[in-house]
């Protein structure tokens, strides 16, 4: 979603669309908000359905029987959020251009290098018959509406242009596009993987990408993992600092705080008083307006199921029923690789697999751009994938990846909203094809567990961490890991599980999932929560989702304050005011902690300005090469805490490395308050940095409507990857569900912004509150307060 908005942000801001201010006027908009109330025709229904819709726009949905229920829920979605539906398909399938113009055809250029809109059909073809069918009857429902209501929201006005009918293969489309939101980020990781290998002596790479951390390390018992934290290669790196550029820039970075994640846990019970299970689910995702997330609640014959929904989708994603809930984490693992290409020397139409050259198939793709000349894309394909834009290190790669393979995509995931019991549960999940998530499960007998969904590569001849040629067929996937093979935990001792995008695999399991996942802090600090208290409830489960604590940056404040000597301070008497500001801080993330947003900041300056030196020939060999690791505070804190004398980064200006820390500080706290010059130091709270940026994607281009599209700005509670409760800008816990099957109406489910995309709908931001201030709100649908009766035609 934070791509999805930048690209909107820019294409409007290309075509000037300031004039809807005083173009379309309110009297228009008024029109075209969606009819909450009455009798109408809906296609194909087989008999007559409702949509209870409550204070909130919640909408409940009595339908006779699943296909029904489907048909309804497309058309309910498309009366709230069409314009988002439309803008999710127009991603996958490469069509932004058509109504952004120029500024969206490198968006549209990667979609069909990937194929996304030729994949979809393929996938369809292999959806089993029940699963068609609800795509078949999600799509109509979505026809009907649109058929049934010529009055548009008002971004199609604002664009000039219809949007056309649905059609099945667009939900796959969204789920397509939902891959790339989780799993696409591997394509960078294994160029900077390969550059690193290519460019800097084993050890140094071995060093700077470790896949554990302390926390995690805590987690795993210590048991050995496939990239075990290394000492520190002194000599090794010692030539790489002489042989360094002295401006060779910034080289390394922080991981972003947004990648997408999530946190999941559930109780069994044997840590609640009555004995139910209960599950708490936040994912974590870019935020914008509105929100990701669809709220409904669906009930026909022996099934009554809660949660969200994604848009352009007839599932349910998070949830529970009154038998089993069910959460997601993103898996974090590695599900795309990079495969080298051998070019015929004498034809470069040719590639070569085994002891022959093979053709390249082609791909002709046309993207129209509004304002401008149609672009002829011609995309060659390969056996293993579509052959990448951009090489690596001078080389072509295709694309091998899970999201491209028709076999390997469903949307079994939907059959957990029927399911009875734990154990058709897990397997349900287990046969899924979806993006590959952890799975978190309770069912209404107190029992828990814990799965992977989402086909994994079973590779042979390498783990996918670097590029490599396939062409000798030494390496490769051999398939996926069957259900059987899939890993999963059933009411451990304990009494709770816990996914927050964390490693959860040792050296010793049979197959490769990933190489850096996110560091093991929240994963750490949720556990040490559950252990504390006897019994949990669905309220203490809420709470826990607000946990604001942050022991991670704790080691970077006492490096901090060390520096800060007396010796230091009595030299700069101007620094006593960042001693005592450090000092302060109360170790959580809250709107009045002080002292974090100068730790946040020194922390990204420290690895930025200690890597840097040592990274000088990745640059020369990829000019767009930048370091990014998850478990970058492994090396880090290891180089801070030895100190060799020979990795002095900036030798020339620092004779120590306290010097050198202290420089780091120093320009750290110039940082953070260049930010906020009218905010002395002693009143620089986190709530002053962290503040709500949750905006529409037309407020950009229409300042004027700003203050009726987007989100108010406000202070947040919270922190990046970094909290349990993560908060951003634009990015954080996109929902936060608490379910007991059985128990649903103690169930708890809020999100931000609100169920409508419509500005003037009282449901376009009247949940944002909750979210903000931490506030409850019920799983199930409230007191009916709009009905439709939707009957066949």
């Amino acid at each position: 979603m934070a791509k999805q908005k930048k690209w909107l942000r820019i294409g409007l801001g290309s075509i000037g669309l300031f004039v809807v201010a005083g173009g379309l006027g309110y009297h228009w908009w008024l029109q075209s908000l969606p009819v909450l109330d009455g009798e109408f025709k809906l296609a194909k229904l087989s008999s007559s359905a409702s949509v209870d819709t409550d204070p909130h726009g919640i909408p409940l949905i009595n339908a006779s029987n699943r296909i029904d229920a489907a048909r309804v829920l497309g058309y309910v979605t498309a009366r709230d959020r069409l314009f988002q539906m439309d803008l999710m398909r127009r991603k996958s399938a490469g069509r932004l251009a058509e109504i952004f113009g120029e500024m969206a055809v490198k968006s549209d250029l990667q979609s069909r290098i990937y194929g996304f809109n030729v994949r979809a059909r393929q996938i369809l073809s292999k959806q089993s018959a029940i699963h068609r069918q609800y795509l078949e009857a999600y799509a109509d429902g979505v026809n009907s509406y649109l058929q049934q209501n010529p009055t548009l929201p008002f971004e199609f006005k604002v664009l000039g242009y219809q949007p056309e009918p649905w059609q099945v293969e667009d939900c796959l489309l969204v789920v397509l596009g939902m891959f790339e939101n989780l799993t696409a980020w591997a394509e960078r990781s294994e160029r900077m993987l390969s550059t690193m290998e290519q460019t800097l002596p084993p050890e140094v790479v071995a060093f700077l990408t470790p896949d554990s951390d302390r926390f995690t390390d805590y987690l795993m018992n210590y048991t050995k993992s496939l990239r075990p934290p290394q000492g520190i290669p002194v000599t090794a790196m010692q030539t790489l600092l002489a042989d360094g550029a002295p401006n060779s820039g910034n080289l390394a970075k922080a991981p972003e705080d947004t990648l997408a994640g999530s946190n999941a846990w559930a109780v069994s019970g044997t840590k609640t008083s009555d004995g139910r299970a209960i599950l708490a689910n936040d994912m974590h995702l870019g935020i914008s307006v509105p929100n990701i997330w669809y709220r409904v609640e669906l009930r026909y014959p022996e099934v009554r199921a809660v949660g969200l929904n994604l848009p352009g989708t007839p599932f349910i994603v998070s949830g529970s029923n009154q038998h089993v809930a069910w959460g997601v984490t993103n898996l974090s693992g590695d599900f795309l690789d990079l495969v080298k290409l051998e070019i015929n020397p004498d034809n470069d139409g040719q590639y070569r697999v085994g002891d022959h050259w093979q053709n390249f198939d082609e791909r002709r793709e046309t993207i129209l751009i509004k304002g401008s000349e149609r672009k002829a894309l011609t995309v060659r394909e390969t056996q293993w994938g579509p052959v990448a834009e951009q090489a690596l290190l001078g080389q072509p790669v295709a694309i091998h990846w899970v999201a491209l393979d028709a076999e390997a995509v469903n949307i079994g995931i939907m059959d957990l909203e029927g399911s009875k019991t734990l154990e058709d549960s897990l397997a349900i999940v287990k046969r899924a094809g979806g993006p590959e998530l952890n799975v978190l499960l309770a069912d209404e007998n107190g029992q828990i567990a814990w799965t992977l969904t989402g086909k994994i590569p079973r590779r042979f001849g390498g783990d996918g961490t670097i590029s490599r040629s396939w062409a000798d067929g030494k390496t490769g996937w051999q398939g996926y890991m069957q259900a059987d093979e899939m890993p999963q935990s059933i009411d451990p001792d304990e009494g709770f599980l816990v996914s927050a995008n964390d490693r959860r695999f040792s050296a010793d399991f049979p197959y490769a999932i990933g190489h850096q996942y996110v560091n093991g802090y929240r994963a750490y600090r949720i556990n040490q929560r559950l252990k504390q208290a006897a019994t949990h409830s669905e309220w203490s489960l809420f709470n826990l989702q607000q946990d604001t604590e942050t022991e991670f940056y704790v080691y970077y404040q006492q490096l901090a304050l060390k520096i800060l000597s007396p010796d230091v301070l009595a030299n700069k008497p101007e620094l006593i005011a960042l001693r005592d500001y450090l000092t302060s801080w109360n170790g959580r993330a809250d709107i009045s902690s002080l002292g974090l947003p100068v730790l946040v900041e020194f922390r990204k300056q420290l690895i930025d300005s200690v890597f840097t030196p040592f990274l000088n020939s990745c640059k020369q060999a990829d000019k767009n090469f930048v370091y990014s690791w998850n478990y970058v505070d492994t090396p880090l804190q290891a180089i801070l805490n030895e100190r060799p004398a020979q990795l002095l980064p900036e030798a020339a200006q620092h004779k120590t490395w306290d010097q050198f820390i202290l420089a780091q500080l120093e320009i750290s706290a110039d940082t953070v308050m260049s930010r906020h010059p009218d905010v002395g130091l002693t009143n620089l709270t986190w709530g002053k940095q962290n503040i709500v940026g949750h905006a529409h994607p037309f407020s950009k281009a229409l300042p004027l409507l700003s203050t009726a599209l987007d989100m108010p700005h406000q202070s947040l509670a919270g922190c990046g990857g970094f909290c349990v409760r993560v908060t951003g800008a634009d990015f954080g816990a996109s929902e936060r569900l608490v379910a007991s099957p059985n128990h649903l109406s103690e169930g708890i489910l809020h999100m931000p912004g609100g169920q409508s995309g419509h500005p003037l709908s009282s449901y376009y931001k009247d949940q944002q509150v909750f979210w903000v201030e931490g506030l409850p709100m019920p799983l199930m649908a409230g007191k009916s307060q709009h009905k439709l009766v939707l009957k066949p035609e």
